[in-house]
């Protein structure tokens, strides 16, 4: 966890992440390295989009929370690259590990939380996960709901 913290992201190689990524063995270690040191890397959305896809469960978990930890770190970034995100999310919600569907739903949850554009994009999403006969999306798509539809979070978005 250290290495999270003391490691430089310019001299952090695509190789390293998959290397760190492939050891992930707890959601602590994995959000820690994607939140701290994997999302101010060059390689940071080629990577949240290529473990999102990992049928292993902390990989596939490193590439939500990278999504995440996009939208708290990378000023730089556009809507647009935000919206590209949201079908991973919601192929991503079908996964029904609970360490997966978490990061899923915090993934969806951040970025519905960025701006007006993305709120409306994330609540059409959460709704049609709502909607689903299957309970992983649906958990997902009603728990996002709660808070993306908040007067709370709305108030905040029209400031």
């Amino acid at each position: 966890m250290l290495a999270c913290f003391v490691d430089e992201p310019e001299r952090v190689t695509a190789v390293q992440m998959d290397r760190w990524c492939r050891d992930f063995d707890n959601w602590g270690i994995c959000d820690t390295a994607c939140f701290h040191l994997f999302d101010r890397t060059s390689f940071a959305w080629d990577k949240a989009r290529q473990w999102s896809k990992s049928p292993s469960e902390f990989i596939k978990r490193a590439g939500f929370a990278l999504m995440a930890s996009l939208v708290a770190h990378d000023k730089s970034a556009r809507d647009l690259q935000f919206l590209a995100l949201l079908p991973l999310i919601e192929e991503g919600a079908r996964d029904e590990r609970n360490f997966v569907k978490k990061a899923v739903n915090w993934a969806l949850r951040t970025i519905g939380k960025h701006s007006l554009i993305l709120n409306k994009a994330a609540v059409t999403t959460a709704k049609r996960l709502a909607a689903s006969k299957e309970a992983a999306p649906r958990w997902v798509g009603k728990d996002a709901l709660r808070e993306l539809a908040s007067p709370k979070v709305r108030a905040r978005l029209t400031r």
